[in-house]
This record gives C-alpha cells, sequence and structure tokens, in this order.
C-alpha cells in the first residue's frame, strides 16, 4: 500500500473535482424539504420540470409496492398519497446513483452495489418499523446511501482498494475493517462526509456513520430504532459473495434487539418482495440468490 492513502485526508477527497455535484432538482428537492410550509403542489415543481424524473417517480408509486388500486397519474398525487420523504428519497436515490463511476477495480461491480444498496435499505426500513420507528423513511434513505463513497475510493485508488476487496474474502472480513485497521478510517466517515458536502440532512449523515457499529447499537435498539436499523443492514450478504457470513451473528442481533420476537426468515421474505417490486423501476437487476435463500443454506450448513 502507498503512503498517499495511510495519511489520508478526507477534505481532499471530497475537494471539488473529486465529488460529483448533485443534479439541481436534487438540490431544490433538499432544500424545499427543510421547509415544513411546503405543501405537495410546490414540491412537484422541480421533479415535473425533469421528465425523465417524472417518468420515475410516478413508475414507482404505481408499482405494486405501494398497491393502489387505480393508477396515480400526476406528480402531485403522487406526493400526497406516498408523502414528500418517500419521493425526496426516491429522488436521492436517482440522483447519487447517476453519478457514480464504475471504476475497473479487481471484484468492484456497480451492478451489485446496486442490489446491495437497495436490499439493505428495504431491511433498514422494514426493521425500523418492527422497531416501531415513526421516521421509517430515514433508514431507508442512509442504507441506500451507506456504501456510496465505495466507488468514488475505489477509482481513485485503484490499486489499493483491488487489495481490499481481494482481503474481504467473500464477506469473511468486513471492507470497513479492513480500511479502519489499514488507513485509520471507513468509507462510512467518506459517505458521512459527501453527505454533509451536499448539505444532505444531518440525520442521514449519522446514520450512515455509524452503520459499522451494530455491535455496540443493538443494546440500545429501542431508544436508537433507526441507528440500530441501517447498521444491521450492513450485515446482509454482498449479492456476488458465495456465502453469508454474518448471518448467524445477525439472526442472533435482530432478536436481541426486538427482544426474540422477530421471525428473522418471514423479515427476510420481505424483503425479497419489495425489492422484486421496486427494482425493476431503478433498473437494477436481481441477485443471484435471494435473502431467504441465503439464510437457509447458512443453516442447513451450520447443522450438517
Amino acid at each position: 500500500m502507498g503512503n498517499a492513502i495511510e495519511a489520508l485526508n478526507l477534505d481532499e477527497i471530497l475537494k471539488g473535482g473529486q465529488l460529483p455535484a448533485l443534479p439541481q432538482s436534487a438540490i431544490n428537492l433538499l432544500q424545499l424539504s427543510k421547509d415544513p410550509n411546503i405543501g405537495p403542489a410546490e414540491f412537484a415543481v422541480p421533479i415535473e420540470a425533469d421528465p425523465g424524473l417524472t417518468s420515475q417517480v410516478l413508475k414507482f408509486v404505481n408499482s405494486s409496492y405501494f398497491g393502489f388500486s387505480r393508477e396515480i397519474s400526476s406528480v402531485r398525487q403522487a406526493i400526497t398519497l406516498v408523502g414528500m420523504r418517500t419521493i425526496k428519497n426516491f429522488a436521492l436515490w436517482s440522483a447519487v446513483f447517476s453519478l457514480m463511476p464504475n471504476p475497473s477495480c479487481g471484484a468492484f461491480d456497480l451492478r451489485c452495489l446496486w442490489q446491495d444498496s437497495l436490499r439493505r435499505a428495504l431491511f433498514a426500513k422494514a426493521f425500523a418499523l418492527r422497531l416501531k420507528s415513526k421516521e421509517a423513511e430515514e433508514p431507508f434513505a442512509a442504507a441506500l446511501l451507506q456504501d456510496m463513497a465505495v466507488p468514488l475510493l475505489a477509482k481513485q485508488y485503484p490499486a489499493e482498494y483491488a487489495e481490499l476487496f481481494e482481503s474481504r474474502a467473500n464477506g469473511k472480513v468486513r471492507l470497513s475493517q479492513l480500511e479502519q485497521d489499514k488507513f485509520g478510517y471507513s468509507h462510512a466517515e467518506v459517505a458521512a462526509c459527501m453527505c454533509r458536502q451536499w448539505s444532505l440532512p444531518e440525520t442521514i449523515a449519522s446514520l450512515i456513520e455509524q452503520h459499522t457499529k451494530a455491535d455496540e447499537l443493538v443494546p440500545k435498539a429501542s431508544t436508537l430504532p433507526n441507528e440500530t436499523a441501517v447498521a444491521l443492514s450492513a450485515m446482509l450478504p454482498a449479492s456476488h459473495d458465495e456465502n453469508w457470513e454474518e448471518c448467524g451473528q445477525l439472526d442472533d442481533y435482530c432478536r436481541r434487539a426486538t427482544e426474540s420476537s422477530l421471525d428473522v426468515p418471514e423479515l427476510l421474505a420481505q424483503v425479497d418482495s419489495d425489492f422484486d417490486e421496486i427494482a425493476p423501476i431503478l433498473k437494477v437487476s436481481p441477485p443471484k440468490q435471494t435473502l431467504v435463500d441465503s439464510y437457509r443454506q447458512y443453516f442447513e450448513n451450520c447443522s450438517s
């Protein structure tokens, strides 16, 4: 490894030419979302000014994920029915992932990152709701964006990150742990810095920053439901890994966080189902194995 990355300055990584600018439509939505007096009509304006985003929003809201009995034909109606926060987070996903580079760097695959991010977002929201969170859209957004710094870092330091990806050994060692051991930082910190550079809500930046700290958060799940949900979502398998190395630990953490009231396979089945509904709209291909199948395979291997 080179010395340059060992003395990494996060501000240097994120300075002007290296961090892409968010599209204006996303910036406008973020600004509007900070005003409690803004209604659906005003919030619809920047979306309707972007025909591509308008089409995506309407496809999203008309998907079976929401299950409306009639077609939603206007952005204003969509916002009224599912809420400004849901639409903002969907627009944020579209904006951020349109900016992500696809570096040629070892085992990195941007398509797999999209798959992983969507599954983690759906898991975080579902688990936060089971912890009775009143703001489940926040963990959805944070889990969706928790790994967004990885392609940026891989592009900037391809040789170093190719070695890190190899050292993961199909999920036996976390990328964040390898980063921390070698460089004294993780992609969680870089992603949180990106959020702050883009003026995203501080709650989302903070959730992303803590997504590697499940050990610390699970005992506090009743008072920190969103933080716990995002951290547990980070324990889902990467879609290209052969085995789910953290499955047993996640199962234990989920039961501890919910005081043994959670049917983990049922939760994973919901995430798989929700993924199947939303992924085509976002043009995300399905992973090679569902979470339920990965869960079943893990415990079958443990018993054999």
